[in-house]
């Protein structure tokens, strides 16, 4: 037998530059892995299956996410607490031992029960099989008898020593954590069973806290040899009759390299477990017999006196109640759970359990302008209305508009004014950090409005209106805004934003419900036009192309635009965050553009998602000549512009009278 330790391993995709093909690379955390380029997507959001004779791509899920190919290995069982873990034999995934039992092959942590008595338990833990006689815990004084193929009896009603427990709960008493309740069909039922035998040796076996039975605090790779058994980190040859005791309370043969042991269950005791002792050579542990015996029907904890049956809670988690008394506590088990990618997990107040939340999704504007939906969608359109951006359409609490002004450029427009409507609130956003408030004009900031909005500065000069909502917007003053959105709006958006259901490909979808195609921009921005012509600075069909000879004919618009993909300042980030889109767009840009600088506003798209996705980067509106400074040359610049088109319609106006 050959005993290793464990490794773990991640997956990363790429294109081999040189070839042209698709390859992967195995890694080991901070190990570099093959040169190139990430293989990049459209469909953000959706599953990809990528045609590749990668021998071991099928242990691997693959989605579209910011524009690249993400893969991550298919859910494994764990073997992060087994002590013969068994190489995968399809390269997928490690395993622990299995165990044969009366011909029939189990994996690791399956369980089972005879099939003619239900009080009968298996267990198959890392090549070990015990079996077992489940214990009834009654609850109640006037049990209910066992339904069919149930063991113990029930008790009417989902409550254990005051805790409510739920049916996708387990609940456990705070003397005895291996008795476990369960509620189904409001009938409680409450059960023990003997934990596992294990292979590690004793001094490797630990219990975690508020937990039933040990764990192996050490993982190891089991090679086989023929017939043998692992019981306590001791090794036996195969022996259908002969004993081996492990402990106290177990008898085990071994047989066909799997350990096949009896244990005794201990009944529970109603005392504390403080209060529990074993003597030697026994199995089971007995309650210390009181020094004095005296009667009482309340009970005293912390200094607090409760009378018999008053419950109170001790956390979000366990709950105890006075018993003729004794004090007797429930306690709430938690799944282990493993949240997505575009999820987290978070404590949720007066909650035992923690959840998986969906991460806050963004929208952002930027440009000429440019649009990247909530699900990822990107698009361009020039449209110089008001229009709807993003709103809540099916419980009406927000709504957002922006108003394009596009009177000083033919191929573009920019961002003039943004308006928040909440309730009775009404927020204006405009250009140079302009705020107004319910019409009145706000010189200093922070501004509070009552507990629901929150507008301040940041240290980049940028405006953060936070709301009680979750909602929350980004503007900087210029041309880039971003609206953020809570988990809590999924499906219930709609405007230039798309409708936020994790699905990128539906976003452009008409104020009618119509669906349209990418080369039909127009018709899916132009339903969400509001406020008529009279918000128009440019009639809607007067909206026309850059053309094709000044996107791709440019060599210092495209050398510029290239430092997405070459500045040292998002380096950190190109195999992030796919900045393929964010290099078109700045082309197009720089196409009809004032200072020079309208480069900028890609950049600070691009940094922004950089940022979002937890990668640093330092200064880079200094390194790549996007200050505050800058933006300001061009909002002036811009203005100027604005002035002189101004006098030449007025001037044309008067020759032509």
């Amino acid at each position: 037998m050959v005993l290793k330790q464990n490794k773990s391993y991640y997956l990363a995709i790429f294109i081999l530059t040189s070839h042209l093909n698709f390859a992967y690379s195995i890694q080991r955390k901070g190990e570099i892995g093959l040169p190139g380029d990430r293989w990049p997507c459209l469909n953000e959001g959706e599953e990809v299956s990528p045609k590749t004779n990668i021998a071991n791509m099928k242990c691997f899920r693959c989605i579209c996410q910011n524009g690249f190919v993400e893969c991550e290995r298919e859910s494994c069982p764990a073997v992060d607490d087994c002590y013969a873990v068994k190489k995968a034999e399809d390269g997928c995934c490690d395993k622990c031992k299995e165990c044969v039992f009366n011909g029939n092959v189990y994996q690791s942590g399956d369980e089972w029960s005879d099939f003619d008595d239900p009080c009968s338990t298996f267990k198959c833990i890392a090549g070990v099989v015990t079996e077992s006689t489940k214990k009834c815990y009654t609850a109640c004084t006037n049990p209910l008898q066992p339904l069919l193929n149930q063991c113990c009896h029930s008790c009417l009603g989902c409550y254990l020593n005051g805790q409510i427990v739920h049916e996708d709960r387990h609940v456990t008493l705070s003397e005895d954590p291996c008795v476990k309740c369960q509620c189904k069909g409001r009938r409680l039922t409450c059960e023990k069973q003997a934990c596992p035998v294990l292979q590690c040796p004793q001094t490797l076996q630990y219990t975690p806290e508020g937990k039933c039975c040990k764990k192996c605090r050490k993982t190891v790779t089991y090679t086989s040899t023929k017939g043998g058994c692992l019981l306590n980190g001791i090794y036996y040859q195969s022996h259908k009759d002969k004993k081996i005791r492990p402990d106290a309370c177990s008898v085990c043969t071994c047989f066909n390299e799997t350990a096949q042991c009896q244990k005794t269950t201990c009944s529970a005791l109603d005392c504390p477990s403080d209060n529990q002792i074993i003597r030697p050579g026994e199995c089971c542990p007995e309650c210390k017999p009181a020094l004095i015996e005296y009667s009482t029907s309340t009970c005293t904890y912390k200094g607090i006196t409760y009378q018999n049956n008053e419950s109170w809670k001790l956390g979000a988690c366990q709950t105890c109640m006075c018993n003729n008394g004794e004090i007797r506590c429930a306690r709430i088990q938690c799944p282990i759970v493993k949240c997505r990618s575009n999820e987290f997990l978070q404590n949720i107040e007066d909650q035992c359990c923690p959840k998986c939340i969906e991460k806050s999704v963004v929208c952002s504007v930027f440009g000429d302008p440019h649009f990247r939906t909530f699900d990822g969608k990107f698009y361009s359109f020039q449209g110089a209305c008001k229009y709807q951006l993003t709103a809540d359409c099916v419980t009406h609490t927000f709504s957002i508009r922006i108003i394009n002004d596009g009177r000083i450029k033919k191929h573009s427009s920019y961002i003039k004014t943004i308006t928040l409507k909440m309730a009775d609130i009404k927020i204006n956003l405009g250009q140079r950090l302009r705020v107004k408030v319910n019409g009145t004009k706000i010189d200093s900031l922070p501004y509070n409005v009552d507990k629901s909005v929150k507008i301040f500065k940041t240290l980049n000069e940028e405006l953060i209106v936070e709301t009680h909502l979750g909602i929350k917007i980004i503007y900087d003053g210029y041309n880039f805004l971003q609206v953020e959105a809570p988990y809590t709006y999924k499906q219930k958006l709609c405007g230039l934003c798309g409708n936020y259901n994790n699905v990128a490909r539906d976003d452009l979808t008409t104020r009618s419900g119509l669906m349209v195609h990418d080369n039909d921009v127009k018709k899916f921005a132009e339903s969400w036009r509001v406020g008529g012509m009279k918000a128009c600075s440019r009639k809607p069909h007067d909206v026309s192309h850059y053309p094709q000879h000044c996107i791709n004919s440019k060599k210092k618009t495209i050398a510029k635009c290239s430092e997405l993909k070459s500045h040292h300042i998002f380096e950190n980030c190109n195999t992030r965050i796919n900045s393929d889109k964010y290099f078109d767009f700045c082309k197009l840009d720089m196409c009809d553009c004032l200072t020079q600088s309208c480069y900028c506003e890609s950049f600070t798209a691009y940094a922004y998602e950089c940022e979002r996705n937890g990668v640093q980067l330092l200064n880079w509106r200094n390194a790549a000549n996007c200050s505050q400074i800058t933006r300001e040359n061009a909002i002036r610049k811009r203005k100027a512009r604005k002035g002189r088109t101004k006098q030449q319609n007025h001037e044309k106006l008067k020759l032509s009278h």
